[in-house]
C-alpha cells in the first residue's frame, strides 16, 4: 500500500509501473497455458488449480492497468501515450486469454482420464504455441522488436491448421458424429483457438507502436502473406 502511496505523489513513475504490469500480465498468461499443457500431459489437478490462479491475478491486474491509464496519460507525450493504450489493449486481451485458459482447465480436468492420446498430443501443441507466442510478445514489447510481433503473426495459422484437423477427426469422422469426449475436445481447441486470436491482436498492436504502422494499412498485394509484406514495407521506409 505504501509502495502504491508513493507511485501516486511521483505521477511520472506510473507509465513505468503500467508497463511493468503489462509484463507481468505476459508472465501469467504464459505460465497460465504452460500449467495446462502439464495438466492435459500428466493429468495432474494441482496443474489445472495453477492455470486458475494466474487467471485470478489476471483478473486484478486487469483492474489495476484500467484504473490507473487514464489519469496516467493526462500530461505525458504523445509516445508514452500510445504505449499506455497499448498496455492497456495488451492487458485486456492477456485477461481474456487467462479467461479462455481457466475454462479450458476445467474441462480437460472433468474429462482428462478419458481424452485420446492423439487429442492430448494436438491440444497440447495447440498450447504450446500459444506459450510460444506470448513469451515471444514479450520480448517483442520489452525491446520493441516488430519482426518478434510478426512472428506471432505467422504463429497463428498453425493453431488453426491443428483446430481444423481435431474437426475433421470429430465431425467428418466415419461415424459421423463426435462422441461425449470428442465434443469437449472440439471447445477445448475452440478456446486454444480464441486465445491464439487474442495474442494475434497484441500481436498487431505491439507492430503498431513499434513501427507506428498498423499491419492492415500496409498492405499492397495478395502475392506474399500479410507478415511478410509488413516487413518488406517496413524496410522499405528506413532505405528511404
Amino acid at each position: 500500500m505504501m509502495g502504491a502511496t508513493l507511485l501516486r505523489m511521483d505521477p511520472a513513475n506510473e507509465p513505468d509501473r503500467i508497463l511493468s504490469l503489462t509484463l507481468k500480465a505476459f508472465e501469467l498468461a504464459k505460465s497460465a497455458v504452460s500449467h495446462i499443457a502439464d495438466g492435459l500431459v500428466n493429468r495432474t489437478s494441482a496443474s489445472f488449480s495453477a492455470a486458475d490462479d494466474c487467471e485470478k491475478q489476471l483478473d486484478l491486474l486487469d483492474r489495476q492497468v484500467d484504473e490507473s491509464v487514464p489519469a496516467a496519460i493526462i500530461g505525458v507525450s504523445a509516445e508514452k501515450a500510445r504505449e499506455l493504450l497499448a498496455c492497456l489493449k495488451c492487458v485486456t486481451d492477456l485477461e481474456r486469454i487467462g479467461d479462455l485458459v481457466a475454462g479450458l482447465g476445467a474441462r480437460a480436468q472433468a474429462i482428462s482420464a478419458r481424452i485420446e492420446m492423439e487429442d492430448v498430443a494436438d491440444l497440447v501443441r495447440m498450447a504450446t504455441l500459444v506459450e510460444h507466442m506470448l513469451g515471444g510478445l514479450y520480448k517483442a514489447l520489452s525491446i520493441r522488436d516488430v519482426e518478434r510481433a510478426v512472428n506471432v503473426l505467422r504463429t497463428d495459422a498453425e493453431i488453426d491448421r491443428i483446430r481444423n484437423l481435431l474437426h475433421i477427426r470429430h465431425v467428418e469422422n466415419r461415424e459421423g458424429a463426435a462422441g461425449p469426449e470428442g465434443v469437449q475436445v472440439l471447445f477445448m481447441a475452440q478456446a486454444l483457438e480464441r486465445a491464439g486470436d487474442h495474442a494475434k491482436n497484441i500481436a498487431e498492436e505491439v507492430c503498431h507502436l513499434v513501427s507506428g504502422h498498423s499491419v492492415r494499412h500496409v498492405m499492397r498485394a495478395n502475392s506474399k502473406s500479410e507478415e511478410q509484406m509488413f516487413l518488406d514495407w517496413l524496410r522499405e521506409q528506413q532505405r528511404k
